[in-house]
């Protein structure tokens, strides 16, 4: 980096990083449960199953948007000189940085299937949609206040996750235009060449 320039990352990227690995290791593994009969049967592996989807969503969704919101009223300009980390990059970071965890989770899901089906596959489920849910939240404040929010990315932890981790003093921004990802942290969709 040139001239004292930070490294910076999308704070709804790193956020939305993990959705899609958990959506899809909790629908395998609820997929798996429906063939396994368990200790408490289908039906209530389902029930319950169903219930952890929404508090999941719902607490993932909500958590610490106090925090996020706080930093974001704070954001400075990003400096001329400051690199913006691609998208992919931010992606490819935390999944490889999370990858155990994921694994171990998934295998936690699957071996729950024997006590209580589908349940554990669900509630991974629902984490992953909690963290789509939070990055769109983040997107529409990023729409609101037309700047794109971002974080130096020697403030996230090792793993590259914990965009409003206690290290995050404050978040830069830039105009809504700037970097490869749309607000929300999705791929910025561009209009096919001529």
């Amino acid at each position: 980096m040139a001239r004292g320039g930070l490294g910076l990352a999308r704070v709804a990227v790193v956020v939305r990083a993990g959705a899609a690995p958990l959506w899809w290791a909790g629908v395998f593994a609820a997929g798996v449960g429906v063939l396994v009969p368990g200790l408490t049967g289908r039906r209530i592996g389902v029930m319950a199953g169903a219930a952890l989807f929404i508090v999941a969503a719902a607490v993932v969704s909500y958590r610490r948007r106090r925090r996020y919101t706080a930093l974001a009223r704070g954001a400075a300009r990003a400096g001329k000189h400051d690199v913006l980390q691609d998208r992919a990059v931010t992606v490819r970071n935390w999944r490889h940085g999370h990858r155990w965890w994921l694994l171990l989770a998934w295998l936690v899901a699957l071996g729950a299937n024997f006590a209580v089906p589908v349940a554990g596959g669900l509630l991974l489920a629902g984490t992953g949609v909690g963290l789509r849910l939070k990055a769109a939240w983040l997107g529409r404040r990023e729409r609101d206040g037309d700047a794109l929010l971002w974080v130096r990315v020697d403030w996230l932890d090792a793993r590259g996750g914990r965009p409003a981790g206690k290290a995050v003093k404050a978040y830069r921004g830039t105009g809504i235009a700037a970097g490869d990802a749309a607000p929300g942290g999705a791929r910025r969709r561009t209009a096919a060449l001529v």
